[in-house]
């Protein structure tokens, strides 16, 4: 006689599709978008240098630069505001936008120090480039994801990569090296991929014709490549800035978002 308690059930009569019938769709997510401090700011925001820090160690460095004004944040109705801090901090799940003026040249500093799922890259890429900003120039910090590079990344070996749009790349190619935003580094390996934010950021540049660079990290945390950013930045991009700081070392160990290390295994090295 067949044990009704242990024999294996028989199989479902629907398909495993089929069962999401019977659960009402999930609410459509409001759209992200941008609020500035000045509710009528002149717009649109047309500056000189954009710079986007994805990573936790470059988030650490443009940290430093110094008198930066908030003038408004990307809102996204996914990231609850609870356990913020009243002023902005390194440890704050947000978005905000800075202003740096230089000699009568805007730049604008973007923390994002939340996740932005694959889902809402291009929406969010949007919003910061062609939208309510046009940037002459545009420059991403992030950091290598293990799994999307081709080759092995030690852990005590740091290094950086780059990634340019046509027009900057075309500029080289006829000889107008002002069009090349960071120099002295090598080009991403052939093979090698970014995705995300990054990457929806720098093809809204290479769309609109904008010259954008993407320069990623490795390792993403600690104090090796905080100095290797911060000597980046200062010999390419933020001339005359004092970005150093004691504690930005120790901040890139402790303050980064939390993210998805479920593929960062020896099985992709």
């Amino acid at each position: 006689m067949e044990d009704i308690l242990t024999e294996i059930p028989p199989p479902s009569r629907f398909f495993q599709e089929d069962l999401n019938n019977f659960t009402p769709p999930s609410p459509p997510l409001p759209s992200p978008f941008l609020l500035f401090s000045n509710p009528k700011p002149d717009q649109p925001f047309r500056p000189y240098l954009l710079i986007i820090a994805l990573s936790s160690s470059s988030l650490c460095v443009i940290d430093r630069v110094p008198s930066k004004t908030l003038i408004g944040s990307v809102i996204l109705p996914e990231i609850p505001f609870s356990g913020n801090t009243t002023e902005p901090s390194l440890r704050d799940k947000s978005c905000n936008i800075y202003a740096v003026n230089d000699a009568d040249k805007l730049t604008l500093l973007v923390f994002v120090q939340c996740s932005v799922s694959a889902e809402r890259s291009n929406v969010v890429a949007k919003l910061l480039i062609g939208g309510q900003i046009i940037p002459e120039r545009v420059l991403i910090l992030d950091s290598i994801q293990r799994q999307n590079f081709r080759g092995k990344l030690s852990p005590d070996e740091t290094c950086a990569f780059k990634l340019e749009t046509s027009v900057v790349r075309k500029g080289q190619a006829d000889g107008c090296g002002g069009l090349e935003l960071v120099k002295g580094l090598d080009y991403l390996p052939s093979g090698s991929m970014v995705d995300g934010l990054s990457a929806a950021i720098l093809s809204q540049c290479q769309m609109r014709n904008i010259r954008g660079t993407l320069c990623v990290f490795w390792p993403e945390y600690g104090g090796s490549v905080v100095s290797l950013i911060k000597s980046i930045l200062q010999k390419n991009v933020l001339h005359g800035y004092d970005l150093s700081g004691g504690d930005a070392e120790d901040k890139s160990l402790r303050t980064g978002r939390n993210r998805d290390h479920a593929f960062d295994s020896e099985l992709y090295t």
